[in-house]
């Protein structure tokens, strides 16, 4: 027996196992399809009985204007199947009780040559299907009146009448086939849908009429078995709203059942107040309600007959498949089983959102490794193959028109590379070596070393040039490399939230919501949109009560109390309406807050400042102070000062890491134009949840945080942005304490003692005098003392930023309500 390799089993058991999934996956998809297809013809077949008893269905015993209508609606919805249900209303129409299969047939004959002429014209459209209808069922009508007899007014009034019901019922059918047609893509039904789907299904029964079965009429029998549907599935409203539909409907189908509405409206509404029972009890008010009526209204022998019919329909109803009833009760509106089928919708669509978008960040993840792998591969290979190509250049263009260039390059291969060899290191390490510099020994080895120095020389400012700009692309690899890192993480960090949204949290609205009302407030609606610590964000919508400030004294305070976290409000919004309704936001109330103050003045008192500063809240926890210098003054170095703020200030908002955005930033600074401009970027990063202070320095002054009597000096060595292509940025980490005093400035006030004095100590000297607390009020005095150290001349862009951060103290305290327990937060999903 022959052995077998590794790599061949191997190779087999993964053929193996593909081929097991690739039958799999068929098989799943034949089944797929199979299940589909079930599903298809079982609503098919439906189509076409419907289509039976709507070419059968009379009213006003000589009126039929449903079956055009139905097959109008079904050869712009189905029209695959509209030979089919053309040949069961045909049917239908050979059974009625007055012969109208002639008017039928000529119906449906000028409707399909008035749409083929509009088809013709490219105007056929759903939208038109009603006028259509109504223009075929007019025009027949009167033609045929033309001809059998003399035209009258009752004639000319009844044709119009349903010629009219015709157009009628066509929309109303557009609206209900839809749901038959499976063409809807979610389970969201209007009301008004839902009363066009009943009259679709009353207008079926009305083919049943004159069906008797001993005792029982079908058509009665198929009313209460509607009604006990809609009753169990909507409650009360829908019983009701049945019962008269369906009543009505059949007393125009035969005008002797005109006490039908009242009897099943009146039995839709018992069976629906019932409805939180279950089907027994269900079927116990329909019994009720058609019982009590047909004492009234029939006689013994009419009651005896409701009572069977009703009986007959509780056992069609209580013989309904599950199945069938959860269907239903998805399309009616406030119901559970709609409600969860909405929601469900929704969880696909945010499944495939963060499915698509995690493959997004996978792209980018692949996409920066290949940039990082083709800056870092074969880097040897590559500087041996640039060494060989710089030889090549040199023996070729100094040693091809000598004569010994055989004896050197094929007899002495190794010497002459050597030599070759050392002569480059020496212009490598002397550039401006001259001939008269040139070793004796290279003159013994080489005929022409003058002319080979010359050669070299040259070639070697061309292979540095080359490996200036291909360090520089090197470079740019890099960097787009970091930053579709950086874009493939803030990808990520996005999917994990729109992950984050879909958690079920049920459980703890309606805990807040039991709260809330135990206390006697009015609450509309709870939404929780996350409750990760330090990220709660709930939206509560309640009455507002002017003059009494309930979400900050009572329902911030309870939510903290009950989430075990510091509950805050966020933001509060009338509803344009009028109905004394709000919307409130409560959030994560923070630990520490951050005030700020902003004194500066331009240069020689000009209107414009080089120097920009920002303090913005991040919204993810964390406060930004910063400020820029912009290269020379004016209004074009404020223009390049704010760019910078602007964009560092996008970059970190969007999630991106802090050097990574400085990183984007300097690119971005240096692409912007070709001239030489920079900016200096000073950021402080506050937390606002511990008060740890993360400082971004580019080419800025340092910074200065005054502690009681203590002055703190914050620096890095970095250059400004927008000058290299490459920088290094050092972050620096610094926990502050409440009543710490942030002060940041620009270069005019860092250099206002000149450069005989010590900057830093003068600096922290002046600021150790100031005796305020208040930021603004520093930033003004400190600026002040500037001017006069400058006798009021302002020799430069002056700015200077202070802030402040104190431990919030919440303004109102929680408090415990009896029965209230801690909230179980669900887990986060990773």
């Amino acid at each position: 027996m022959q052995r077998r390799s590794l790599g061949a089993v191997i190779g087999g058991g993964w053929s193996g196992l593909w081929q097991k999934a690739k039958t799999g996956a068929r098989n799943a998809a034949v089944e797929n399809r199979f299940v589909q297809a079930f599903v298809a013809k079982k609503w098919t077949f439906l189509l076409i009985v419907m289509a039976f008893l709507l070419g059968r269905a009379m009213i006003l015993e000589q009126l039929s204007p449903f079956a055009l209508a139905f097959i109008a609606v079904i050869y712009f919805t189905r029209r695959d199947i509209l030979h089919y249900v053309g040949v069961a209303a045909f049917a239908g129409s050979l059974f009625s009780l007055h012969a109208n299969t002639g008017y039928l047939v000529t119906e449906i004959i000028v409707f399909l040559l008035i749409q083929k002429a509009f088809e013709k014209f490219e105007r056929s459209d759903l939208s038109l299907a009603p006028l259509l209808v109504f223009s075929s069922t007019f025009l027949v009508q009167l033609f045929a009146e033309l001809v059998i007899s003399n035209l009258s007014w009752y004639s000319l009034m009844m044709i119009s009448v349903e010629a009219l019901l015709s157009l009628v019922l066509t929309l109303i059918f557009i609206q209900a086939i839809p749901v038959f047609t499976l063409t809807r893509k979610n389970y969201h039904l209007k009301h008004e849908e839902i009363i066009c789907l009943i009259i679709l299904l009353a207008s079926v029964m009305t083919g049943t009429v004159s069906w008797v079965m001993g005792p029982v009429t079908v058509e009665h029998v198929l009313s209460r078995y509607l009604i006990l549907l809609f009753a169990l599935v909507g409650g009360a409203p829908f019983g009701a709203s049945v019962g008269v539909i369906t009543g009505l409907i059949l007393s125009l189908a035969n005008s002797n059942a005109i006490y039908q509405m009242s009897l099943l409206a009146f039995s839709g509404m018992l069976a629906g107040l019932l409805k939180e029972g279950n089907r027994l009890a269900v079927a116990f008010g329909m019994l009720l309600g058609s019982s009590i009526l047909s004492f009234y209204l029939g006689t013994s022998a009419d009651v005896i007959n409701s009572a069977w019919e009703s009986l007959a329909a509780v056992t069609l109803f209580l013989l309904t498949p599950r199945s069938l009833i959860l269907t239903l009760a998805k399309y009616v509106p406030g119901t559970q089983e709609n409600l969860k089928s909405q929601q469900d919708y929704a969880k696909r669509v945010r499944d495939v959102t963060a499915s698509r978008v995690e493959q997004f960040s996978e792209v980018f993840r692949q996409l920066s490794r290949s940039f990082k792998q083709l800056t870092t591969d074969d880097a040897v290979n590559r500087k041996e193959e640039e060494v060989g190509h710089f030889m090549n250049a040199v023996a070729q263009k100094a040693c091809d028109s000598c004569w010994k260039k055989s004896q050197c390059w094929d007899q002495k291969f190794y010497q002459t590379y050597t030599y070759m060899t050392d002569m480059m290191t020496s212009i490598e390490t002397k550039e401006s070596m001259t001939k008269k510099q040139i070793p004796p020994e290279w003159k013994k080895v080489c005929n022409k070393p003058e002319q080979v120095l010359d050669v070299m020389k040259q070639q070697y400012s061309l292979y540095k040039n080359d490996l200036h700009w291909k360090k520089q692309i090197m470079d740019s690899r890099h960097l787009v490399a970091d930053q579709l890192s950086g874009v493939s993480q803030v990808m990520e960090d996005l999917a994990k939230e729109i992950k984050r949204e879909g958690q079920e949290l049920f459980l703890q609205e309606e805990q807040i919501r039991n709260a809330l009302e135990e206390l006697g407030l009015s609450i509309h609606t709870i939404d929780i949109i996350s409750l990760d610590e330090g990220n709660i964000e709930i939206e509560i919508i309640h009455q507002y009560t002017k003059g009494f400030d309930e979400c900050r004294k009572i329902i911030a305070p309870l939510l903290s109390e009950i989430i075990g976290e510091n509950v805050a409000v966020m933001r509060e919004e009338m509803h344009e309406r009028g109905e004394g309704y709000s919307t409130v936001v409560f959030g994560s109330a923070k630990e520490y807050e951050v005030e700020t103050g902003v004194a500066g003045a331009a240069k020689g008192g000009d209107l414009f400042s080089g120097d920009s500063f920002s303090t913005v809240e991040l919204g993810n926890g964390k406060y930004a102070v910063a400020l820029s210098d912009g290269m020379g003054n004016g209004e074009r170095a404020r223009a390049e000062s704010q760019t910078a703020l602007s964009i560092l200030q996008q970059l970190l908002q969007s999630g991106m890491d802090e050097k990574l955005a400085i990183k984007s930033l300097n690119s971005v600074l240096m692409l912007r134009s070709s001239d030489e401009m920079y900016a200096t970027v000073d950021m402080a990063l506050i937390d606002m949840y511990n008060a740890n202070t993360t400082f971004m320095k580019i080419g800025s002054t340092p910074s200065f945080i005054k502690r009681g009597n203590e002055v703190i000096s914050i620096s890095a060595n970095n250059l400004p942005v927008g000058i290299l292509s490459e920088i290094d940025v050092d972050l620096v980490s610094i926990p502050l304490q409440s009543g710490d005093i942030l002060v940041m400035m620009t270069d005019g006030i860092y250099d206002a003692p000149g450069h005989a004095v010590n900057k830093e100590m003068w600096m922290k000297r002046m600021i150790h005098e100031i005796d305020t607390t208040l930021p603004q009020e520093f930033a003004d005095c400190l600026l002040e003392r500037i001017f006069r150290h400058h006798h009021g001349e302002i020799q430069d862009d002056m700015t200077v930023v202070v802030a402040r951060v104190e431990k919030r103290q919440p303004e109102w305290a929680t408090f415990r309500w009896p029965g209230i327990t801690r909230m179980e937060r669900p887990k986060t999903v990773s």
